[in-house]
């Protein structure tokens, strides 16, 4: 049984990126900002310390000089050499013996403050140092205040900061080494840009798949590891295309088959029985034939549902208008709510096999106040088919989408298959649409069928580009 070690946290899954090009480049910016962290703190413990540490050996020489030469002078020699220093006896009030850390100025703070504790060390202990800021606030203008000795009294004097105690060399260094990283993960980015680009190919031929296209072969020719997905899904679909092929031919010699008895059993009927003669016999064998033969066609309409028809430009809107009419003709009234749509690419036979399934549904089951609307919405022309029929809800019908499922309202219907509702998604789906069902209010079914405005191309044609 798995544990919890076996994956991230849960809080740790909900903040990690989505995709894989972002957790590459997360993880590839984590890595490259470790190695620039582990390498500041390396150049500033092996390089910058000792070299300011250095420098405050220097400096505290000369200020031991300084105090050696203004204690062996003469007193008013040294009185008069302190002046020339601009010494004072007591220090400035704000001058301040740990000066605060400016984070603005990370690294220049830092290196005052390693200089200022280097540079007590080296000094004697009768000999403090301060630091006093100028009023505006800039470390370039600050001084240093240290106490020596003149005439044998106690003077404190400022000293300008050697250039090693400011040294702004780190600071081009850090400048450089981030300018290193972001090229590094821009590098890192295009990369990963580059092993991508196999991948969406790969979805997108995978969601050709699934909605019923037949996609170009995937290109083999990058990193063995994607080619190696590739082959193996042109394998894929070259198995699926072959058990296409095998399952039309199949049912295409099942119905020739069947149907070939089925016509010669009806000449027989017809030559054994004159007309006149068990004409309810007669009437009762022709209708189970033509039941027979109605589910042959069911099932050779799922088969293909217009898989090898090309799309043609067409008006959905006369199409609608002409089932309509002939519904009409057949005794069953749709009122017609016709809105503008584009001229569009659709597969004529399969959407009129679409709308014809809807409209016989909503006959059979419907029953009253039928109605056809279109519409436009999301890139997609869209065609309602409403009744009012009783006894079945909307996600009853979603369940029917499934092959051979039938509703408890189709038990008392002969001839069916449960491939109807089938074939309608089916052929919505080749279309780059759906078929979804509302529930009216006051009663009644709403069939919503989408179809894509720019559809996918049918099996065997050019892929875009």
């Amino acid at each position: 049984m798995a544990t919890s070690a076996d994956s991230p946290p849960r809080a740790a899954r909900h903040w990690l990126p989505r995709s894989l090009l972002s957790r590459n480049i997360a993880l590839l910016v984590a890595l490259v900002a470790l190695t620039q962290i582990c390498s500041l703190s390396a150049l500033l413990h092996f390089v910058q310390r000792p070299r300011i540490d250095r420098a405050s050996i220097i400096f505290s020489d000369y200020v031991k000089v300084l105090d050696n030469m203004l204690v062996a002078m003469p007193p008013a020699e040294s009185r008069a050499a302190a002046e020339r220093l601009n010494a004072q006896r007591d220090v400035p009030a704000s001058s301040v013996i740990a000066p605060p850390m400016n984070p603005l100025r990370f690294f220049r703070t830092w290196q005052r403050d390693v200089f200022l504790d280097a540079l007590r060390r080296h000094l004697p202990a009768d000999m403090p140092v301060r630091w006093e800021i100028a009023d505006n606030d800039q470390d370039d203008e600050a001084r240093l205040w240290i106490r020596v000795h003149a005439a044998g009294e106690p003077i404190w004097i400022a000293l300008p900061m050697t250039a090693d105690a400011q040294a702004s060399g780190i600071t081009t260094a850090i400048v450089l080494s981030l300018g290193l990283a972001l090229l590094a993960a821009l590098t890192g980015w295009l990369i990963q840009l580059h092993l991508n680009r196999p991948l969406a190919e790969l979805a997108h031929a995978a969601r050709g798949v699934s909605a019923g296209e037949t996609p170009a072969a995937l290109p083999t020719d990058g990193p063995t590891e994607i080619a190696e997905v590739s082959r193996a899904f042109n394998q894929m679909t070259d198995a699926l295309r072959q058990a296409e092929a095998t399952r039309a031919l199949m049912l295409a010699g099942v119905s020739h088959d069947i149907r070939t008895p089925l016509t010669k059993l009806r000449l027989a009927i017809a030559m054994a029985l004159p007309r006149g003669t068990n004409d309810g016999l007669v009437a009762s064998t022709e209708s189970y034939l033509d039941t027979i033969d109605t589910i042959l066609q069911q099932f050779m309409d799922y088969a293909g549902s217009g898989e090898r028809e090309a799309p043609q430009p067409g008006d959905l809107n006369a199409l609608a208008g002409q089932l309509v009419a002939d519904f009409a003709g057949l005794g069953h009234e749709f009122d017609f709510e016709e809105n503008t749509l584009p001229v569009f690419a659709f597969r004529p036979v399969a959407v009129m096999r679409l709308l014809m399934n809807l409209m016989q549904n909503a006959v059979v089951y419907g029953r009253t106040d039928l109605s056809i609307r279109t519409w436009q919405e999301d890139g997609c022309a869209c065609v309602a088919v409403r009744d009012r029929g009783n006894g079945i809800r909307a996600e009853e019908l979603e369940r029917l989408k499934l092959p051979f499922s039938r509703g408890n309202n189709a038990r008392g219907h002969s001839g069916g298959t449960g491939l109807g509702l089938a074939i309608v998604d089916r052929i919505a789906r080749q279309q780059g649409g759906s078929l979804t069902f509302l529930d009216r209010e006051g009663g009644g079914i709403e069939a919503v069928v989408k179809l894509s405005l720019n559809p996918p191309p049918f099996p065997g044609a050019a892929p875009r580009t």
